[in-house]
């Protein structure tokens, strides 16, 4: 999980219990399964027996990081802010330990308390001038917007400055010796190292962890449906379940050992269990039990199970009719209700209620092509009227197009 690492960080943290810090960005009320390995090396850091200090941008989230963007981009409002550090807060605290009892409570800080009464003509004062223009403008980061077509703005060139000064804020302040991040963040992060080295002539250290592609080169965490989230509301906990377990061979035999707890001796049992019999998926379905338990838990996890098994292992409408609607409704599989006219003739119905279809003219196309179920009986009319005389339980419709199945509520 390491890529870049500072000259006497190993030393550091074998010295002494040691804080360490990562930045979270507050541009949603939830993260994505990107921010998953930012999460699990505060979580390692903290098994280890060091403090995890976990920032939110409060502040840095209202001006936008330029680190890997090609362009600038929109910043927030304070009442959005609020609310998404609000969303962001809680995730943490699922997997983070706050227990004050501790002798190394997790911490989470918000660097718009103490950017919030910090005037312009002072922040340029007391920190612009510890750092030349000459070395922000070496940055990886600026240079490539520099080159660019759109350059680059005033706010987001000192944004290295700004996350520079909320490594010395919190050096000087909670003791922390340690700023952790994305290998895209080395620039801003060792900026931190060098204000709190001139301003303050004192020492600290850095690492950064290799940013996550798939091995078709894709982006991770990313599906045809947009970000894989954390939060069951935004990416239900069966989609979720079902991202891992579609995992490429190489792609599982990578992730497993970054989003998984197993030592080092299971993991190289399963790698070869998989190579022996890769029809079975061992490392997949391993890697997305054990990364789904950690963020949803153990109970969402096996009503995931559970509904896979009623779906694919046996009869998918017996499964349906015999779970209670609530499970069903919630995140056992993927699931949205539809409000409009009914009766409606099955193009519109598929169209306006499943994710899986674009629009009418895909959803005829596949209908003539024999490629869509209702209830488990192949459509192919698509003219065909949906009505109440095909509803499960008098309120459900069960979609299937190929091995996807999609549960629609009808509210009439």
């Amino acid at each position: 999980m390491i890529q870049d690492i500072m000259p006497g960080t190993e030393e550091q943290l074998s010295k002494e219990m040691t804080s360490a810090y990562i930045g979270f960005d507050p541009t949603s009320d939830s993260l994505h399964i990107g921010s998953l390995v930012p999460i699990l090396l505060l979580v390692h850091l903290q098994k280890a027996g060091h403090k995890p200090v976990a920032l939110v941008g409060g502040a840095t989230g209202m001006v936008g990081d330029p680190s890997g963007k090609s362009e600038e981009r929109n910043l927030l409002s304070e009442e959005t802010l609020a609310h998404n550090l609000a969303g962001v807060k809680r995730q943490l605290e699922k997997f983070l330990n706050f227990d004050p009892a501790l002798p190394n409570p997790a911490e989470m800080v918000n660097n718009y308390d103490w950017f919030k009464e910090f005037r312009f003509l002072d922040f340029i004062r007391d920190v612009g001038k510890h750092i030349t223009v000459n070395y922000m403008s070496a940055k990886d980061s600026v240079k490539k917007r520099l080159e660019g077509e759109n350059g680059m703005s005033f706010t987001e060139f000192t944004y290295q400055l700004v996350q520079g000064y909320d490594f010395y804020w919190l050096y000087h302040n909670k003791n922390c010796k340690l700023q952790m991040g994305g290998s895209d963040q080395w620039g801003n992060i060792t900026t931190g190292t060098e204000l709190i080295r001139r301003k303050g002539g004192g020492e600290a250290f850095a690492f950064t962890c290799p940013l996550l592609t798939k091995a078709d080169g894709g982006k991770f965490g990313k599906t045809e449906k947009g970000n894989v989230w954390l939060d069951p509301a935004k990416t239900s906990p069966y989609d979720f379940y079902q991202f891992w377990l579609r995992a490429s061979d190489s792609d599982a035999e990578k992730w497993i050992r970054i989003f998984t707890f197993l030592s080092k001796d299971e993991i190289h049992q399963l790698i070869t269990d998989h190579q022996a019999n890769p029809g079975a998926q061992a490392l997949q379905k391993t890697l997305a039990k054990e990364i789904t338990i950690f963020v949803h838990g153990q109970k969402e996890y096996d009503t995931i199970v559970n509904a896979a098994k009623g779906l694919y292992g046996g009869n998918p409408l017996e499964y349906i009719n015999s779970t209670d609607d609530q499970t069903l409704e919630n995140g056992s599989i993927p699931f949205s209700t539809y409000n409009g006219a009914f009766p409606i003739d099955v193009v519109t119905f598929l169209a306006e209620s499943a994710s899986f279809f674009a629009s009418k003219g895909e959803a005829r196309k596949l209908v003539q092509g024999g490629g869509v179920s209702i209830n488990e009986t192949k459509v192919a009319d698509p003219k065909l009227e949906i009505d109440d005389n095909q509803l499960l339980k008098g309120k459900y419709i069960l979609i299937r197009k190929g091995k996807n199945f999609h549960l629609v509520r009808i509210n009439k």
